[in-house]
């Protein structure tokens, strides 16, 4: 079968090193709404998606881990952590398709329970009880991705309804 958005996950990796060219702001705009499309618990839309472009908050942010694209969500949502983890595929993926590379980067649950990560938050005038999940580093990809892993062979298990047979 082949189908465009089975194929863009199939060929999306992650990007380590970027061109310095900007992306426009068309594209960066078409991936932030793909992650407000993303699933959430109960419907609650509980991720927050900040897009960082301002040459001085991003190496603010670089010092404390490089990021462009950051998804918080609120403390107190049953589903948060997994809504959020939707929201950055949502958008690794949208860039994916849009010829755009990037990179899921970690730490911001700890950045965003410091104080300079509750200093940032304040001064761009986020609000909420916000816990950092994730972030998205996203540009030009300057060198071409390298090819697809095999898939490991243990990866699926099919359990037949018929008979409970398991089929790899």
């Amino acid at each position: 079968m082949t189908n465009e958005v089975l194929e863009t996950i199939k060929k999306r990796r992650s990007v380590r090193a970027y061109k310095p060219d900007a992306v426009p702001q068309e594209l960066l705009d078409a991936v932030l709404e793909a992650g407000t499309y993303a699933p959430t618990g109960r419907g609650q839309q509980s991720p927050v998606i900040i897009a960082v472009s301002a040459a001085e908050y991003r190496k603010k942010i670089a010092e404390l881990n490089a990021a462009v694209i950051l998804v918080l969500t609120d403390k107190n949502s049953a589903t948060g952590v997994e809504d959020a983890s939707c929201v950055l595929e949502n958008m690794m993926l949208a860039a994916a398709s849009l010829g755009l590379g990037t990179v899921w980067v970690h730490r911001e649950r700890e950045i965003f329970e410091s104080e300079a990560g509750k200093k940032l938050l304040a001064e761009w005038g986020v609000k909420g009880n916000l816990r950092g999940v994730g972030s998205i580093a996203i540009g030009y990809a300057a060198t071409p991705s390298n090819k697809t892993a095999a898939r490991k062979s243990d990866y699926i298990y099919k359990i037949q309804p018929s008979d409970g047979t398991v089929y790899r």
